[in-house]
């Protein structure tokens, strides 16, 4: 039980970024053109990028049972600060599933479950304890076959005096080494070469309800999936791989979250790196939480006219960004560190990000302006101005993607080309907050299953990676910087199909539009890796 401890420990400071380098005093060098970052897939326990080798960092919150009573309606679990269970009521138990993911895409074999205190763990689904009693008390190993989906990790048992804690539950052959490597090496593989992670999605920034430094997540937390990632976490992912960092501030984190926050990147975070910041994600999409707010807060502080809230939303966000800006440049004593982003939305046009937005700034105020000039295109079920999901649906791939060549992607060079306008006026960086293909049914479009198909299918053809090479060209001739794809690893569906790649055991060299990103960041001098899983199976690294 020592070295379980001793690992256990072990984990937690090497996370909360002990001897990590100071970057007092430390300034980057200048880092100009465009270069290749990414946006990485949110935690949750679909999550089918498996970044860390204790799945349990990715578990989905307690669910309360009671025996009998129907699914999820057991009595409201007492927790602890970090959400532990703190006791269970007679008759009743807590469970939470792990890797639900379909077709065995992560690894199947004999897992290491660790946890403190007193109690009893159960499993079912697609794992199965092994060994029993003759484990030592807190160590469990259970046998894991992925062909059969996920699987559930129960509290069955556990003592209020010294309640089950601090649970880890460690991928094959990483029981030795999780405490001080806990990112998955194919992982940090695929991603070496990046020049920055932006972590919208790992922050959860949308619908985000952090508003005090109290309410942040931390390294200790039971799961990640609750409120984002802990900054100790981030930050040790940037450090690892010597890519720049892209925070989001909450919309509702006031000035002590920003200066703690601050102060934690500028103490951990090594000095050769830079800071990326921005207000919250996309407070421009009327369909985020952070538009409302927005919106709400620029009546209250009668910021343009009434008539037009939307206006006021966006006088908002210039506001609160600038004075975000300040807070780090005072915990940082300058701005050589710092990239100051404003994003707004590409199709915009100059009216929004010129004369609502950079016009609203003084010289020095922002380094970068943001757009997300994707190659839209999504066919409605209610018809409007292009053609229909239902006529779509019935196109072969070569005609979706004679669609994006002719008409889909010279309008997103249109937008690179106005955004570098405006960009140039103000004597700013043109930066991408988000990048890529957008193909996706909407207004109903979404249901039509054969063009859901057929648009997955145009992902998949090597076409789409000829068309990206022109997509790179164009950002390219148009002046623009750090390009953040969206989004890394993440399974498609009727959704949209995100991910560069669907799957952490997925041949990416099959996968044309990942292996024209990945050439593109290589012509731009960038080290990045083909991973490549000849055999197709889940790989495990030693």
């Amino acid at each position: 039980m020592r070295t379980v401890v001793l690992a256990v420990v072990g984990l937690v400071l090497m996370m909360l970024g002990m001897g990590a380098p100071s970057a007092r005093g430390a300034v980057p060098p200048e880092r100009t053109g465009p270069r290749l970052g990414i946006n990485l897939a949110g935690p949750c326990d679909w999550n089918t990028e498996l970044p860390f080798v204790d799945v349990f960092r990715l578990s989905r919150e307690w669910i309360s049972q009671k025996e009998g009573a129907g699914w999820g309606n057991g009595p409201k679990l007492e927790l602890d600060e970090h959400g532990w269970v703190k006791k269970l009521a007679t008759g009743c138990f807590a469970e939470t599933p792990l890797c639900t993911i379909e077709g065995g895409h992560y690894p199947s074999g004999q897992y290491t479950v660790l946890y403190e205190g007193e109690g009893k763990l159960g499993f079912t689904g697609a794992a199965k304890e092994v060994l029993g009693d003759r484990m030592p008390a807190g160590v469990m190993l259970i046998n894991v076959d992925a062909s059969k989906g996920g699987f559930f990790l129960q509290i069955r048992q556990t003592n209020p005096a010294n309640y089950v804690r601090n649970i880890r539950v460690i991928m094959p052959g990483f029981e030795k080494t999780y405490a001080t490597e806990p990112f998955h090496p194919l992982f940090l593989k695929r991603w070496a070469g990046v020049a920055c992670f932006r972590f919208m999605d790992w922050m959860d920034t949308n619908g985000s309800k952090v508003e005090k430094w109290a309410d942040r997540p931390k390294v200790e937390d039971a799961t990640f999936t609750l409120k984002g990632m802990a900054l100790e976490v981030m930050i040790d992912l940037c450090n690892r791989q010597k890519a720049d960092a892209w925070f989001c501030m909450p919309e509702r984190a006031d000035d002590e979250y920003v200066r703690e926050f601050a102060k934690v990147v500028k103490e951990k975070l090594d000095p050769g790196l830079k800071v990326h910041i921005e207000y919250s994600n996309e407070v421009w999409n009327s369909m985020f939480a952070s538009h409302q707010y927005a919106e709400q807060k620029g009546k209250e502080l009668k910021l343009g006219e009434a008539s037009r809230p939307w206006e006021g939303a966006a006088a908002f966000y210039v506001k609160r960004s600038i004075e975000i800006f300040k807070v780090w440049e005072q915990v940082f004593g300058g701005r050589e560190r710092l990239v100051r982003v404003l994003a707004w939305q590409a199709a915009s046009g100059e009216y929004w990000l010129d004369g609502m937005v950079m016009a609203k700034t003084k010289p020095g105020e922002v380094d970068a302006l943001a757009i997300a000039p994707y190659m839209g295109f999504m066919p409605s079920g209610q018809g409007g101005d292009g053609p229909t999901a239902d006529k779509v649906a019935k196109w072969s791939v070569d005609q979706v993607l004679d669609e994006v060549e002719r008409k889909v992607l010279p309008e997103s060079v249109k937008h690179m080309a106005d955004a570098a306008k405006v960009a140039r006026k103000y004597k700013v960086k043109l930066v991408s907050y988000e990048a890529g293909q957008h193909l996706v049914g909407v207004g109903g479009g979404e249901n039509n299953e054969a063009l859901t198909k057929v648009l997955m299918a145009a992902n998949r053809s090597p076409r789409m990676g000829k068309i990206y090479g022109a997509y790179f060209k164009a950002w390219e001739d148009a002046g623009g910087d750090l390009m953040c794809y969206f989004s890394s690893v993440s399974s498609w569906s009727k959704w949209g199909s995100w991910g560069l790649i669907q799957y952490a055991d997925e041949d990416e060299s099959k996968s044309a539009k990942f292996t024209a990103t990945m050439q593109w960041a290589q012509s731009r001098g960038q080290g990045m890796n083909l991973v490549g899983v000849p055999d197709g199976k889940p790989a495990r690294v030693p």
